[in-house]
C-alpha cells in the first residue's frame, strides 16, 4: 500500500506493475566508469543489480546515490545542458508485477493539483518527466512548447494524470481517500472474517505471507457518490510513505496569527484579488518569507499593482537564500524579486513602486486592527497597517496517521519530521525505514525534494520489494 499519489507513488506503481528497466545495448553513457559497469551485466535488469555498486562515484545535485543513478540513466548529460537520450530500455514483464494500491486525496499527481495552475516550475520541464514517457513528448502531443525550458503547474498535473492512464496504472489508484491510521498488528489478530472480505473484494491482493507475524493495518475513509464517508481497513506487509510535504504550512507562533486576515497559503491572495477584496488602492499586502512561494506571491501582487510589504529574517546577500543559488538567465522573474529585495528597502527608496522590503526583520504580532509590529536585528520596531498577511515560510508533512506523528522514524528521533532538516531515517539503497521494517519513505519525507530525484527512491524501493516477493529472475 502506498500513501500518496504524487510523482513518487506514480513512479513506484509503474515499476511494480512489471515495467522493468534494462541497459539499452549499444548505447553510450558519458560517464565511462558507469558505462563499463552497465556493460558487465547487459542482460540483468537495473532493478536486479547491485544499486550501491552502480551508483558508487556518481556526483550531482542530490545526496542520494540511487537518485543520482536513476537520473543519469534517464537524462545522461542534462546538467551540462545536453539532450542525450536515456540509456534505458523498458520491458513489460507481467509475471514480475506486485499487487499494490496507491491511496491519495487528489487525482494522480498529488499536490501538483493544489498549486496555482499558471505557476511556472522551478525545475526545467524535462526534469519533471517520469520513466519511459518524456514530458516534452506529452507537450508535443498537445502542440505546445516549454517557456524558457520550464512548465506550468497545470501542465505537470495533467501530464501525471495522463501518464497513469497511458501506462495502464489506474487500476492501482484509489483517489479521494484519506488515511487516518497506520499501525503494526499481529497477523493472528486479524479475524478470518475480515481477511475473507478483503480477499473477496480485491482478487487475493491481501494474501499474507504465512511466515509474516506482523502486518500493517491501514485505516481511512473515502467519500462515496452520495458524499458520505465510507471507512476502510487494509492489511499489508509493506507500506510506502510518499505523502510529500505540502500538507501543513509552517506558523510563526506569534500573537494574532490566527486572525482572519492572516493566511498561510498563496491561494488566499489569488482569492482576495478575484473577490475584489483587495486592489490598487488597498493597504499593502504583507508577505513573510524569503523562499520561492513568497517570491511567487510578490510577483502575483506586482502583476496586479497591489502594494507589498515584504518581511524576512535573512540578509539579502545570505548564500543560503534560494535566489543566490539560481542562475539569472534561467530564472529572470526570481532574479527580479531578488533585485527588489536588495534595492527597495524601507531605508532607501528604489525604482520599484508599491514594494518595500524589510530584510533581517521578524513579525512580533498581528493586531486586530490589522496593524502589524515588526522588529529588526537591533531591536527597533516598526508598525504597518496591512490589508491581508501571507505567512509563506515553508510547510511540514502531516504524519498524524502514524504513531507519535512519525517522530520515532526521523534522523533526530526527538524532533518532528522535516524534509530539509530532519527527514525520515532510511537505508539509502532500499529506502526502507531503519526504525520500522516493511515501512518505506519516498520523496521529500526521505529528503528528496525534486521530482527528478524522487524517482531514484522508487527504484530502490521497487528493487527491495521485488527481492522480498521473490520476483527476481533466477
Amino acid at each position: 500500500v502506498f500513501l500518496g499519489n504524487g510523482p513518487s507513488g506514480i513512479c513506484l506503481s509503474y515499476l511494480l506493475s512489471g515495467y522493468i528497466p534494462y541497459f539499452k545495448r549499444d548505447s553510450i553513457h558519458p560517464h565511462p566508469i558507469l558505462q563499463r559497469k552497465l556493460e558487465e551485466a547487459v542482460d540483468v535488469s537495473i532493478l536486479d543489480q547491485d544499486l550501491e555498486y552502480l551508483s558508487e562515484g556518481l556526483e550531482g545535485r542530490s545526496h542520494s546515490p540511487v537518485a543520482l543513478l536513476f537520473d543519469t540513466l534517464q537524462r545522461p548529460d542534462t546538467d551540462f545542458g545536453g539532450t542525450a537520450e536515456s540509456v534505458l530500455t523498458w520491458w513489460h514483464e507481467t509475471n514480475r508485477a506486485i499487487p499494490h494500491l496507491v491511496l491519495g486525496r487528489n487525482a494522480p499527481g498529488g499536490a501538483w493539483h493544489s498549486i496555482e495552475g499558471s505557476m511556472v516550475t522551478l525545475s526545467r520541464g524535462e526534469w519533471m518527466g517520469l520513466p519511459d514517457f518524456p514530458f516534452k513528448d506529452w507537450l508535443k502531443q498537445k502542440r505546445r512548447g516549454l517557456r524558457n525550458n520550464r512548465a506550468t503547474a497545470e501542465d505537470i498535473a495533467q501530464y501525471y494524470q495522463h501518464y497513469v492512464m497511458k501506462k495502464g496504472l489506474q487500476k492501482n489508484f484509489r483517489c479521494g481517500t484519506v488515511v487516518t491510521s497506520v499501525r503494526k498488528v499481529s497477523s493472528e489478530s486479524i479475524s478470518n472474517h475480515a481477511q475473507k472480505d478483503l480477499q473477496e473484494n480485491s482478487d487475493s491482493l491481501w494474501n499474507l505471507n504465512e511466515e509474516s507475524t506482523e502486518v500493517f493495518q491501514v485505516d481511512g475513509f473515502f467519500k462515496n457518490v452520495k458524499g458520505d464517508k465510507e471507512h476502510f481497513s487494509i492489511y499489508a506487509e509493506n507500506v510506502v510513505l510518499a505523502t510529500g510535504t505540502y500538507d501543513s504550512p509552517t506558523w510563526l507562533g506569534v500573537k494574532g496569527e490566527n486572525l482572519s486576515y492572516v493566511h498561510h497559503q498563496l491561494s488566499a491572495l489569488e482569492e482576495a484579488v478575484r473577490n475584489n477584496s483587495i486592489g490598487i488602492m488597498s493597504d499593502p499586502v504583507l508577505i513573510v518569507g524569503a523562499g520561492l512561494t513568497a517570491a511567487d506571491a510578490i510577483l502575483f501582487a506586482h502583476h496586479c499593482n497591489i502594494p507589498v510589504i515584504h518581511v524576512f529574517r535573512r540578509r539579502v546577500s545570505d548564500p543560503g537564500l534560494i535566489f543566490n543559488q539560481l542562475p539569472k538567465m534561467m530564472y529572470p522573474e526570481y532574479h527580479k524579486v531578488h533585485q527588489m529585495m536588495k534595492e527597495q528597502t524601507a531605508a532607501s527608496a528604489g525604482p520599484y513602486e508599491c514594494y518595500i522590503s524589510l530584510p533581517e526583520h521578524h513579525v512580533l504580532s498581528f493586531g486586530k486592527d490589522k496593524k502589524c509590529i515588526f522588529q529588526d536585528k537591533n531591536g527597533c520596531q516598526k508598525v504597518y497597517k496591512v490589508s491581508i498577511a501571507l505567512v509563506l515560510t515553508g510547510s511540514n508533512p502531516n504524519l498524524s496517521f502514524l504513531p507519535n506523528n512519525g517522530i520515532d522514524l526521523a534522523m533526530e528521533s526527538d524532533q518532528p519530521v522535516n524534509p530539509k532538516r530532519n527527514p525520515i531515517d532510511i537505508d539509502p539503497f532500499t529506502y526502507e525505514c531503519t526504525q520500522e521494517k516493511g515501512l518505506y519513505a519516498l520523496g521529500p519525507l526521505a529528503g528528496d525534494n525534486f521530482v527528478r530525484f524522487v524517482q531514484g527512491g522508487a527504484l530502490a524501493a521497487a528493487s527491495s520489494l521485488l527481492k522480498k516477493a521473490n520476483k527476481n529472475p533466477p
